[in-house]
């Protein structure tokens, strides 16, 4: 547990906060399709892991309200990269579905941002890159809590 009254643990945190906001704006600039916002790509990137949610379980893993994610939920429609399906279970709430367009995009945009992100990586040593493959699920476990 890092404890932030001590000098080497605050300048850890503040370091790991600087690089990777500095980090996640370089890659968002490595979009494939400028007329979704981050939030949208994310919403699909949540989808293509989880497969299907409603847009209330959506709104959850995205940390948004639910109003917010039902707007977000039916411009994906409008785009053709979602589909809204009647729940199995409840007739009154729908389920949220990537099409195939969304997940082609989604592996075009993946493809793009590790691709630069490789480049990135080629200026690091060997012993630098061990460290950032360890270093990986962790930041992996802190992108989930």
């Amino acid at each position: 547990m890092p404890d932030l009254s001590h000098g080497d643990d605050v300048a850890a945190v503040n370091s790991l906060r600087s690089a990777v906001m500095r980090l996640s704006r370089r890659l968002k600039h490595q979009r494939v399709d400028e007329s979704l916002s981050p939030t949208e790509m994310s919403v699909l990137g949540t989808l293509s892991l989880c497969g299907r949610a409603t847009p209330g379980e959506l709104a959850r893993k995205e940390h948004v309200q639910p109003p917010s994610m039902t707007r977000i939920v039916a411009l994906l429609e409008a785009k053709g990269l979602v589909r809204l399906e009647p729940h199995p279970e409840d007739r009154r709430q729908k389920v949220v579905t990537r099409t195939e367009q969304a997940e082609a995009m989604l592996e075009e945009s993946r493809a793009k941002r590790n691709a630069f992100l490789a480049t990135l990586v080629e200026n690091l040593d060997e012993d630098e890159w061990a460290k950032l493959r360890a270093a990986a699920p962790v930041l992996e476990k802190l992108a989930h809590l």
